[in-house]
């Protein structure tokens, strides 16, 4: 309702949404970087998808911006990246957020359960 508030990202690019056994495939493959965007309570609670970079959503920024000095070096702007978080709407959000910092290709995966229905592994 409210889009024309929130920036688009560069050349239009959405967000969307991927199939969970794909991710699954992809992440497996190195094809995909898969990062957890939910806070640390969560991730102690329920642990994390098997491969997955926990970046919070509030470190987002910080973390995963090119132009940080303390962007991790595990992701490249040219590599697809699936986020998740509880229920996808967090990811949704931060997925949006890669688009505007230049990442070509983003999804979102929706949720860890997601990730775990799709046959995905949770590391602990």
């Amino acid at each position: 309702m409210f889009n024309f508030l929130r920036p688009s990202a560069p050349g239009g690019a959405r967000v969307e949404r991927i199939n969970p056994k794909d991710a699954v495939a992809k992440v497996a493959a190195g094809e995909m970087t898969l990062i957890d965007v939910r806070d640390g309570m969560e991730l102690r609670a329920s642990g994390k998808a098997a491969g997955a970079l926990h970046v919070p959503l509030m470190a987002l920024k910080m973390k995963c911006d090119p132009a940080s000095p303390e962007c991790l070096k595990d992701l490249s702007l040219d590599k697809p990246v699936a986020v998740y978080c509880a229920s996808g709407a967090r990811s949704q959000g931060a997925g949006q957020m890669l688009l505007q910092m230049g990442y070509k290709t983003v999804y979102n995966l929706g949720g860890l359960y997601d990730w775990h229905a799709a046959g995905g592994a949770i590391e602990r």
